[in-house]
């Protein structure tokens, strides 16, 4: 279990993000098309997974725009932004606000990635959904890098995330 804090209230989460070295946790998320999708299919890639409560946030929103902007530099990678939103609501969000280099992920169908990624909210008001936190992972699927933001009204430390994409 992780504390962290919305609104400068203690919060906790389920876990821990996964061990820097380890291999990534396998997901199902559901894409913009509603089709799951999982780690192989961005096999041979570097990803870097934006896990944010809801894009419909100010801090949420800014952190997926600065991560979009930082892939038009990428080669083989992807970003993807993990949350609880419905693919409907993300993919409109990503369109009315040029999102271009993004892939938008949902928890819909399961709160299982929440928490096989120790994200997974546990009590206050954001129960149930996802903290806000950064996972980098390698071609292979290794954790190069992780953050969970202390306080969910918080940005993450692009520049680590960015370097770790390396």
């Amino acid at each position: 279990m992780s504390t962290i804090t919305f609104q400068g209230k203690e919060i906790h989460t389920n876990g821990e993000l996964p061990k820097l070295g380890a291999k990534a946790p396998d997901f199902r998320l559901v894409n913009k098309d509603l089709k799951d999708v999982s780690l192989a299919d961005f096999k041979g890639k570097k990803k870097l997974l934006n896990i944010v409560p809801s894009v419909d946030t100010p801090v949420c929103a800014k952190s997926t725009k600065k991560f979009n902007d930082f892939a038009k530099e990428q080669g083989n990678a992807v970003m993807l932004a993990v949350s609880a939103d419905l693919p409907f609501a993300a993919s409109r969000f990503c369109g009315a606000e040029n999102v271009e280099r993004i892939i938008p992920l949902s928890l819909m169908r399961s709160r299982d990635f929440a928490k096989d990624y120790g994200v997974l909210i546990q009590d206050g008001p954001l129960e149930g959904i996802a903290a806000r936190a950064v996972v980098v992972l390698d071609e292979n699927d290794k954790v190069v890098h992780t953050e969970l933001v202390p306080e969910i009204s918080q940005e993450p430390n692009y520049d680590k995330a960015m370097a770790a994409m390396a």
